[in-house]
C-alpha cells in the first residue's frame, strides 16, 4: 500500500501514553536516589563515539529516564545523548518523508510504530543482538520494542463506599452497591472498550477481538453518572481530589502520587490494562547504531530497576525486580503479584479497527 494512501490520525497512536505520562510527578528524596543501583559495566559492544539524539514525552517520565539511562550511558559507552522534548508521530513521519531525520530514537508505543508502518517504511528493524536475553518475547516485535510498563487502572476514594472498596469493572459499573459519579476515558481514538466488556462479564482472557457493540451496550448502563468523559491525565486524580467523582479510570503513576501524599485514595488492580512504551527507530537515522546501544542499555535489568524506583511505572525486563526494594516493587505495575492481574493490551487489535471504534464511539457519546 503506498505511503500516501493511509490515513495517519495524529492523536490515536500516542494519546493515552501522553496523557498518562506527561504528569508532575514527584521523584523520589535525593537520598533515595542516590541509593540507586549502578551498573557498573556494559559489553564493549555498547561502547562507542558520537552521539545519539532521543525524542522523549518530557516531563517527569525524560527526568527519570535522564537519571536512569541516559546520563550513566554516556558515561558508561562514551556516547552523548541529546534531548528532543516533544516527541510525535507526525513529526517522525515528516522527517522520513522529508528525508531530514532529526531523531536517532523515539519514546512512543508499539501502535504508535505500527500505525505509521501501515502508511510506508518508517522504522528501522530492531537489532536483537545486542538485547539482554531476559527481556520477553510479549515485549519485542520487529521495528520496536517496549521499555517501560504503565496501567490504566481503577483509582476510587476510599472514603465513599462506608469501608467496602471495588473490586472489579462489574464493581465500577454498580451504582446500587457503590453510589456516585464516575469519570472515564474518553479520548475517540482509545475508549476503554475492554473495561465495559469485563463489566458486563467478559473474560478478561477473550477480549479479543472486541465486539464494539457490546461495550457500547455495556456503556449504556453507566453513561447517566459518568460525569466527564476526561481526555487529560491530570484530569481523574483532581477530580478524586475535588471529590467529584468517587471513582475513575486513571493512570497507575498518577495515583500513585495522591497516595503518596496521603489523599483517601486507593488502585483497584484487577482487570487494569497493561500498556506499555516502545523505542523505535526512525527510518534513515543518522546515529542508528547508537540508538541501538542506548536501547539495548535501557533494557539491562539494573538500568531498568533504576527507571522503576524514579518514577512508579515497571520495568518489562524482569530481571530487573530483584534489583528493587520490595516496598518500591509493590506499588509498580511490573510487580508479579500486579501484573498478573492486569490484561495486556492489544496494539495490533486497536491498529487494526481503531478506524471503526472511533466512529462508533464519538455517534454513541453525543447519541
Amino acid at each position: 500500500m503506498g505511503k500516501h494512501t493511509v490515513h495517519i490520525n495524529r492523536r490515536s497512536a500516542v494519546g493515552l501514553i501522553s496523557a498518562a505520562l506527561a504528569a508532575p510527578f514527584v521523584l523520589r528524596s535525593a537520598s533515595a536516589q542516590s541509593a540507586l543501583p549502578e551498573q557498573t559495566a556494559v559489553p564493549d559492544i555498547l561502547k562507542g563515539s558520537g552521539e545519539v539524539r532521543v525524542a522523549t514525552f518530557g516531563g517527569a517520565t525524560q527526568d527519570a529516564q535522564q537519571k536512569a539511562w541516559f546520563e550513566p550511558f554516556e558515561k558508561a559507552t562514551g556516547i552523548k545523548v541529546r534531548i528532543f522534548p516533544g516527541v510525535a508521530a507526525v513529526k517522525t513521519k515528516a522527517m522520513v518523508d522529508t528525508g531530514n531525520v532529526e531523531w536517532d530514537l523515539v519514546d512512543t508505543s508499539r501502535q504508535g510504530i505500527l500505525q505509521l508502518m501501515k502508511a510506508g517504511d518508517y522504522f528501522e528493524k530492531i537489532d536483537y543482538s545486542l538485547i539482554d536475553d531476559s527481556l520477553p518475547k510479549e515485549f519485542r516485535f520487529e521495528y520496536g520494542v517496549e521499555e517501560l510498563i504503565w496501567a490504566q487502572v481503577m483509582g476510587y476514594r476510599t472514603d465513599a463506599f462506608k469501608g467496602a472498596a471495588p473490586a472489579s469493572w462489574a464493581d465500577f459499573w454498580d451504582l446500587d452497591k457503590f453510589p456516585g459519579d464516575r469519570a472515564m476515558y474518553g479520548n475517540a481514538n482509545n475508549p476503554e472498550l475492554e473495561f465495559a466488556l469485563m463489566a458486563a462479564g467478559g473474560p478478561a482472557d477473550k477480549l479479543y477481538p472486541i465486539d464494539i457493540d457490546k461495550a457500547l451496550a455495556s456503556y449504556d448502563k453507566i453513561k447517566k453518572r459518568v460525569v466527564k468523559w476526561w481526555t487529560a491525565g491530570a484530569q481523574p486524580p483532581q477530580m478524586l481530589t475535588d471529590r467529584e467523582v468517587v471513582m475513575t479510570t486513571v493512570s497507575n503513576g498518577r495515583m500513585s502520587t495522591l497516595i503518596e501524599q496521603g489523599a483517601p485514595v486507593a488502585i483497584n488492580w484487577n482487570q487494569g490494562l497493561l500498556r506499555r512504551n516502545a523505542w523505535g527507530v526512525p527510518k534513515g537515522a543518522k546515529n542508528k547504531g547508537n540508538a541501538m546501544k542506548l536501547i539495548a542499555y535501557s533494557l539491562m535489568p539494573i538500568p531498568q530497576a533504576r527507571f522503576a524506583m524514579l518514577i512508579p511505572y515497571g520495568a518489562t525486563n524482569p530481571a530487573a525486580n530483584k534489583h528493587i526494594p520490595p516496598q518500591r516493587l509493590a506499588m509498580l505495575p511490573s510487580a508479579p503479584e500486579i501484573q498478573k492481574q492486569l490484561v495486556f493490551f492489544n496494539e495490533e487489535w486497536w491498529v487494526e479497527n481503531g478506524s471503526a471504534v472511533q466512529e462508533k464511539f464519538s455517534k454513541w457519546l453525543l447519541g
